[in-house]
């Protein structure tokens, strides 16, 4: 048996969803892996959390990790998703993607979660070099899981296509799923940290076929279903070849249901909204990525108040440039009255876990119930950054915008203690990434 004691916390939110629920203080004890409750093993490790709120760990519905090697490019801020999208693939072809650069990328991104309070990362990875056969792809996606397991991070491995031939595409889905999960219920491995699913990127890129090959091998296999969706270039991208709009497209294809999630939604209407909501969609919001990039902002509260669960995600760091999800739900906050009610930061913070986890199907994730898996965050809030707080547990979004946490837990095991990775070096993981992109930041001006 193995065992964690988090103790003495300020407060601990045990389910950010649950309307109207009172923080209390005290401890957390993790049992093999969960939360627990009674006596206190002998042998138990022990977590300060004085001068703590004891939060679940953070879910980041949505990440291109990848993109972790790729940020703050010449000519990708502030332009429109039609110039970004090429100069993004010429930066792609230029590094060569391999697994060794899949697997530094991973690493520095989930390590950066991690830091961040991040414990699980869904990573819809769209980019294969020219000529990857299916057999080819499960290398690369073996590497963003190991580098993920690694670390300690739980991942959700996303089988994307962006312009992939669409048979090639879902024979690699099928391929991967097998390789990384086999025959797992829900595409989700037996210890919970691993799980596939799968995603075009979305109307303005993949045709009707890949939607539908995809959503066989879903079907099949029992996969969650991803994609993105609303965004300046799609809402374009189908009015031009289709005369629809990306939304009337997904229906036809089949991909408005409940085991599907679309991130992004910045261009819906109240009439799409509802829609959304009677198909059982969930959706991610990712301002962090769509705001500074003037891409659009989705209407969050009208959706929540719709009946569409929503979760929160970074997006990749050829957009966003940061994998700092509770920074984003500052931020989802601080755009909501651009475009209607204002959001509450349990809401957010309900958002950032249970909302992102119930779009993964991981209901299991993004709360500190008893039987729960034992992942959670320590966070500080005796600082000064936090004086004249009067509600610590929404100071955690609203104060310290660059806020990390002081302890991770992911599965009763400590991954981040005292600020610092428990699980890897660092500076080995920075220099890993940077062999890789040395020749690039050379010839940069």
């Amino acid at each position: 048996m193995s065992a964690l004691l988090v103790t003495g916390a300020r407060a601990v939110v045990e389910d950010p969803a649950e309307a109207g629920s009172v923080e209390r203080g005290g401890d957390v004890l993790v049992v093999d892996g969960r939360v627990g409750g009674g006596a206190v093993p002998d042998g138990t490790e022990v977590l300060d959390a004085s001068g703590c709120v004891v939060t679940p760990g953070l879910v980041n519905a949505h990440h291109h990790l990848l993109q972790s090697a790729f940020r703050t490019l010449p000519g990708t801020r502030g332009v429109p998703m039609a110039t970004w999208l090429p100069t993004m693939a010429a930066a792609y072809d230029a590094a060569v993607v391999d697994p060794g650069l899949v697997a530094a990328a991973a690493r520095v991104g989930v390590a950066e979660g991690l830091l961040c309070g991040v414990t699980t990362v869904a990573d819809h990875h769209l980019t294969w070099p020219a000529g990857c056969s299916p057999e080819d792809s499960v290398h690369l996606a073996r590497a963003a899981a190991d580098a993920a397991a690694g670390l300690g991070g739980r991942l959700v491995f996303v089988r994307g296509a962006a312009r992939d031939d669409p048979e090639t595409a879902a024979r690699s889905a099928d391929l991967v799923a097998g390789a990384l999960v086999g025959d797992a219920p829900g595409g989700v491995s037996p210890d919970g940290m691993l799980q596939v699913a799968v995603g075009p990127a979305g109307v303005h890129s993949d045709p009707e076929a890949t939607f539908r090959l995809l959503g066989e091998v879903a079907a099949r296999r029992g996969l969650r279903r991803r994609t993105q969706a609303g965004e300046q270039v799609d809402v374009a991208v189908a009015a031009e070849r289709h005369g629809r709009r990306p939304l009337d497209l997904l229906e036809e294809w089949g991909w408005l249901a409940p085991d599907v999630t679309l991130a992004h939604l910045c261009g819906v209407t109240a009439d799409e909204v509802a829609r959304l909501a009677a198909a059982g969609v969930s959706a991610t919001h990712a301002p962090g990525c769509d705001l500074p990039m003037g891409w659009g902002i989705a209407p969050v509260a009208a959706l929540r108040a719709a009946g569409v669960e929503v979760g929160l995600g970074t997006s990749g760091g050829g957009s966003n440039d940061a994998g700092h999800l509770l920074a984003d739900a500052r931020l989802a906050m601080q755009v909501a009255p651009l475009v209607g009610p204002p959001l509450a930061a349990r809401e957010v913070l309900a958002m950032a876990t249970t909302g992102s986890a119930a779009g993964l199907g991981r209901a299991e994730l993004g709360t500190l119930r008893p039987g729960a898996p034992g992942d959670l965050c320590v966070w500080n809030v005796s600082g000064v950054a936090d004086a004249g707080v009067a509600d610590p547990v929404a100071g955690l979004l609203w104060a310290a915008p660059g806020r990390r946490p002081r302890h991770v837990v992911v599965g009763g095991r400590v991954v981040v203690r005292d600020g610092r990775l428990v699980t890897a070096d660092e500076r080995e993981l920075v220099e890993a990434l940077s062999r890789r992109t040395a020749p690039r930041v050379a010839a940069a001006p």
